[in-house]
């Protein structure tokens, strides 16, 4: 089967489901596995992220998005080229990659017509099921069982540390650096079940833009801060830049003394297997246990040193 997975989060179950070779085309953000990244990628996105700020990205986005124009643009010649039988995309978030709408015009002019898989999760049962619908359109049902069953039994065993914890600290999780937004759908169930009590925002609900003063009004023991698809290291980079974002950060920094930066990219943003390392990793943060400190690659205790540079992840 040729498969044309234009989600990084269904990437990632057809990697897992040992199909990695049947891939024939991927977005410009699938890049997990590393070996994925040899496929034609078939996306182009229209706003130049990489090496724009939070604020500016945020901007253009609203500026296309109130003219009403595409975000991406679809490689027609290279998905033509490639020739699907399945396409795997999502209609959860017209920010995140191209529509099936999009998708739809281009289809009619293939010489025959794939199948598109259509996947919009909004908590982790939602993306465990996912797998399951992956695994029965590939042909791959009994390793999608067995790959849905172990995710079920990791988050049980997260379930099973934290439900009788003595203080479950309030959280809240902030998923965009400059406007702040509020990280909604599998996040605030990430946060429950790895013994936290999610302070904004609610399960099965998008995210939502917010500010310092209803932050603040949440009252949270514990801040995680998760950029839309952001690792640690470009968090970082983006914070360290002198400026009123920089100064906002440090004030928040002194408030919140418990503060952290999270790799969102790989743990958080997508809809995929990886969320639940997020949720053994967010245990971790609530929880610590000494005899195993945090990966600096997947999060890091945000302090002053930090901004200074002297405490590289």
């Amino acid at each position: 089967m040729r498969i044309c997975s234009l989600i990084p989060g269904a990437t990632e179950v057809i990697a897992a489901l040992g199909l990695e070779d049947q891939l024939v085309g991927i977005s410009h953000e699938c890049d997990f596995p590393p070996s994925i990244r040899r496929v034609p990628v078939m996306i182009e996105p229209l706003v130049e992220a990489e090496h724009t700020t939070s604020s500016g990205i945020d901007q253009r986005v609203k500026e296309l998005v109130a003219a009403g124009q595409q975000l991406y643009q679809l490689k027609e010649d290279a998905f033509r080229h490639a020739r699907p039988d399945l396409i795997l995309t999502q209609d959860l978030c017209h920010v995140c990659s191209v529509t099936p709408d999009q998708l739809a015009r281009t289809m009619q002019s293939l010489p025959h017509q794939p199948e598109m898989l259509i996947l919009s999760p909004t908590t982790l049962q939602d993306m465990i099921h996912d797998i399951d619908r992956i695994a029965r359109a590939v042909g791959a049902v009994s390793k999608g069982e067995n790959l849905a069953a172990d995710l079920r039994d990791r988050l049980e065993r997260v379930r099973l540390r934290t439900e009788k914890v003595a203080v479950r600290p309030r959280v809240v999780c902030l998923e965009w650096l400059d406007p702040l937004y509020v990280a909604g759908h599998w996040v605030p169930e990430m946060i429950d079940l790895a013994g936290g009590c999610n302070a904004l925002g609610s399960k099965d609900s998008p995210s939502y833009q917010t500010t310092w003063d209803d932050v603040a009004a949440a009252r949270p023991d514990v801040v995680i801060v998760m950029p839309c698809g952001y690792s640690v290291d470009r968090t970082l980079n983006e914070l360290r830049q002198d400026g009123p974002l920089q100064a906002a950060w440090q004030r928040a920094r002194t408030f919140w003394s418990d503060m952290y930066l999270v790799d969102a990219g790989s743990y958080f943003s997508r809809p995929g297997p990886r969320l639940i390392d997020g949720v053994e990793l967010l245990s971790a943060i609530l929880h610590p246990d000494l005899d195993h400190p945090l990966d600096p690659a997947q999060a890091i205790k945000f302090d002053p040193s930090v901004l200074a540079g002297d405490s590289a992840p």
